[in-house]
């Protein structure tokens, strides 16, 4: 069970009660004086996507049909089985605003628009806005005398945000939950300017899902004139598919619908689902049909064709609106995607080749790059992940450093260094970096009792602390890191450039390098730029046969 209590017991207003006014309805917000910081949660950008409305493309609210609204805090999260009952709702497209205090319509502040991930093995099918309070970041801003404003928006998850078949294909259903994002940056545009924000200023920034999100944001035609630059934070870029490779998973979802489930093996279930069904039943449908990434993925986005949010495969796909971009991941990405109990060559080469098939380009051709894989990433506990701990293998086989090493750089490292190249080719502005901070925790990794000691490391979503929510008894180096890396942030989304001399006295980030590549370390008491050229043979592999894996 995910802990919400730290969450809510940030959003307490205090005597100074912030308002702003939007159309004819007064919204009220909360206060943290001690912070400077003003919160305003739980706004809808959209119509609540129920009845009618569940399963089609988000409608933009344009007003609030109430003289006044309370935004004192965050909103449920969008459906899905990680977080409790309580908390969830299918009412959940609302958005929250994190400003300095005593801000003025006319104040012109650049915003960060935050887009969650989920957990590391759900992805799209979990997450929500209350999970990531901003109030550091925003604090920082104020500083460091570079004030900004902090957005996060909900968005739909699973089978409801993200369903993978034909049906929806037909009905223009594919892709909701990114649709949601744009329809959130579309009332940033319309509406951030009364919170004293500055449309113009936009930056995208995402981690693990939300990271994948952005990376289909700023290679799309639609992100031009919604945002001018993009931050994406351990973007795994996995297999794409057309619509129907998960068909299976769709079953098993309406199957578990009790008022659907006649309708299971049909190819028009959405008007059944559009009727009254239930959110009980609704969850038990998410419970039935959302699935471990590590071997599924059925609920990501899906290729939609010309015009679309994922129009082919990513590595096919021309960034025409050339936003600059961070794009960064962290030592140790792999150890949360392979099973802890693995201790065969064979499991780690099934995990792999059942996410690419049906093969792309061929069975053979797929078996062979698996076998080279492979070769590459020899059984050596000294070479596999949790990376730089020689021979130790913390009381588990010593096929998991190496399938952890694998699905670390073919899900995150190798993607994130082509991307790297790919753009940096293009004339667009890239800063790479890589996240080792040895004592940062992540806050969505899985129960300490259920992972061997030392084993995860550091890991995917460690660096979340240190960029948005603040780290909490952290070590002196771990503070210091945090706010270096919240001043580089910040400055990007000032200025376009990490490096703007003000706040914390820090190493200066350089742009991506195609001759000679690099990243910038972030480790506290060692940041500096390294080069970008680890276990260089196996990525260039990996990145030679894209389609192969169906990116």
């Amino acid at each position: 069970m995910l802990s919400l209590l730290p969450i809510f017991s940030l959003i307490i207003p205090t005597l100074a009660v912030p308002q702003v006014k939007l159309g004819n309805t007064v919204i009220t917000g909360a206060s943290f004086l001690e912070s400077g910081v003003e919160f305003f949660g739980g706004i809808p950008f959209a119509q609540p996507p129920v009845g009618e409305l569940r399963l089609k493309p988000p409608v933009l609210a344009t007003v609030l049909d109430t003289p006044t609204f309370n935004a004192t805090k965050f909103g449920p999260s969008c459906l899905n089985t990680a977080f409790p009952k309580a908390l969830v709702s299918e009412d959940c497209l609302q958005l929250n605003v994190f400003r300095p205090t005593n801000v003025t319509s006319n104040a012109k502040i650049p915003i960060l628009f935050w887009i969650y991930g989920g957990k590391p093995t759900r992805a799209f099918s979990a997450g929500a806005t209350l999970k990531y309070n901003a109030t550091s970041l925003v604090a920082q801003s104020m500083t460091r005398g570079t004030p900004i404003i902090v957005v996060s928006a909900n968005y739909r998850l699973g089978p409801l945000g993200f369903p993978p078949t034909v049906e929806a294909a037909k009905k223009g259903s594919l892709n909701l939950g990114i649709k949601d994002q744009i329809a959130a940056l579309k009332w940033v545009q319309n509406n951030i300017e009364i919170f004293g924000g500055d449309k113009s200023k936009v930056t995208i920034f995402g981690e693990s899902a939300g990271g994948n999100s952005v990376t289909l944001h700023f290679l799309g035609k639609h992100i031009k004139g919604l945002a001018r630059a993009a931050i994406a934070q351990s973007a795994p870029i996995v297999p794409s598919f057309l619509p129907g490779r998960y068909q299976d998973r769709w079953t098993s979802f309406i199957s578990a619908i009790p008022e659907c489930a006649s309708l299971a093996n049909s190819t028009n279930t959405f008007d059944c689902l559009r009727g009254n069904v239930t959110t009980a039943s609704l969850l038990q449908g998410f419970a039935a049909s959302t699935t471990d990434v590590r071997t599924d993925l059925t609920y990501f986005p899906t290729i939609d064709g010309p015009q679309g949010i994922l129009p082919d495969l990513p590595t096919k796909l021309i960034p025409t609106a050339r936003l600059p971009v961070i794009l960064g991941s962290n030592l140790d990405e792999g150890t949360f995607f392979i099973d802890q109990h693995v201790n065969s060559t064979e499991q780690i080469s099934k995990q792999l080749t059942d996410l690419c098939k049906p093969a792309l380009l061929g069975e053979k051709l797929l078996n062979n790059a698996m076998k080279q894989i492979l070769r590459l990433y020899p059984d050596i506990p000294a070479l596999g992940s949790p990376f730089n701990t020689g021979n130790q293998t913390f009381g588990l086989s010593s096929q998991y450093k190496r399938g952890a090493a694998i699905l670390g750089d073919w899900i995150f490292q190798a993607p994130r260094r082509a991307m790297s190249t790919s753009l940096r080719e293009q004339g667009i502005p890239v800063y790479g970096y890589q996240f080792t901070e040895p004592t940062a925790i992540s806050p969505i990794a899985p129960d300490p009792r259920t992972v061997a000691p030392g084993s995860i490391a550091v890991t995917h979503g460690a660096e979340i602390p240190f960029v948005i929510t603040g780290v909490t008894n952290g070590t002196a180096a771990a503070e210091a890191l945090q706010i270096m890396m919240q001043d580089y942030w910040i400055s990007f989304a000032v200025t376009l450039n990490p490096n703007d001399g003000k706040g914390s006295n820090r190493p200066k980030w350089e742009e991506y390098s195609v001759s000679k590549p690099t990243v910038l370390q972030l480790q506290g008491g060692d940041v500096k730029a390294v080069p970008d050229t680890y276990r260089d043979a196996q990525m260039r592999f990996i990145n030679s046969i894209p389609h192969v894996f169906h990116r």
